[in-house]
């Protein structure tokens, strides 16, 4: 193998859309001949993902997974809902929640050079491997890992995974099914925030501003004076933490309770403490624009 230049990495880079060690590796095994690193790349399927990476991959699977205190969410795309059923796909996206339980790697870029769970390839490699097979481009978009007593669900099929953390001194089983109610409560209402104390005073400050302005647009309110403002204002605060707040949120299975009192509720029940001490949720796709392709438009750019 003999050794290539930093210029032919970048020239093959920006020919094939290829990431720069994959290129270095092709030269390498290419002698440094670009055509044949080129032919290297296609064949490994590296070059024809390259290609595609500009489709939006907003479809997908999130999964949500414990074992024993430890678990992870994880949210992986790919471009459409019918190569999210792959089975393969599936089985790749839980070796990967499976890889984050056991390495805990830093971030994606991390998780990626790990070994996948069950594998003797890393979890990058393994992606590039299912990409040749699957032909739509994927990608691994997040992942949170938690420790403690954890409860997983997931909705949908992979639309929605959660994970909630308790704080409790009763045994993990016990509080299982207090732990899966407000695991739904988050799925279903997807508070901003666990509780009045976690939201940042900007944030509150930013609403009071935005409810000032509303009563000072009201003919009914502007006049009023500012003690009565002041007091109407701490009363749609309250309102602002029961629709944000997971605990202050009404549960959704029994709305005259809110869900910190439901948690009590079943703590005393149980003769025992139960704290939620923290959730993840992912929705699949949020904050992805999906690509409306034009087939039209299509059909004359490859005609061009």
């Amino acid at each position: 193998m003999g050794k290539v230049s930093v210029a032919e990495i970048k020239d093959l880079m920006k020919a094939t859309g290829v990431g720069m060690m994959d290129c270095k590796k092709a030269l390498e095994e290419a002698d440094g001949d670009t055509d044949k690193a080129v032919v290297i790349l296609r064949e490994k399927g590296l070059a024809t993902q390259a290609k595609k990476s500009g489709r939006v991959a907003a479809e997908g699977i999130v999964t949500s997974v414990v074992e024993g205190n430890v678990g992870a969410v994880v949210e992986v795309n790919i471009e459409t809902d019918f190569a999210a059923n792959n089975d393969e796909f599936k089985a790749f996206v839980a070796a990967v929640a499976k890889t984050v339980i056991e390495k805990d790697p830093a971030d994606i870029d991390a998780l990626k050079a790990c070994t996948i769970s069950g594998g003797d390839k890393t979890v990058e490699e393994a992606l590039q491997d299912l990409f040749i097979k699957i032909r739509e481009n994927m990608v691994i978009r997040r992942f949170r890992r938690l420790e403690g007593v954890l409860v997983p669900y997931v909705h949908g099929g992979g639309s929605i995974g959660v994970m909630v953390k308790l704080d409790t001194d009763l045994d993990a089983d016990k509080v299982f099914e207090v732990g899966k109610d407000c695991a739904l409560q988050v799925a279903a209402m997807n508070p901003a925030y666990l509780n009045k104390e976690s939201v940042p005073d900007s944030a509150l400050e930013e609403e009071k501003k935005i409810m000032l302005a509303q009563m000072a647009d009201d003919p009914k309110m502007a006049n009023k004076p500012e003690q009565v403002k002041v007091k109407i204002v701490e009363g749609k605060i309250g309102k602002f933490y029961s629709e944000n707040c997971l605990l202050e949120q009404a549960f959704v299975k029994d709305d005259k309770v809110s869900v910190g009192k439901h948690v009590d509720a079943v703590a005393k029940e149980l003769g025992g403490s139960i704290k939620v001490v923290d959730y993840v949720r992912f929705e699949r796709g949020e904050g992805v624009e999906k690509k409306e392709d034009n087939f039209a438009d299509e059909v004359a750019s490859m005609i061009k």
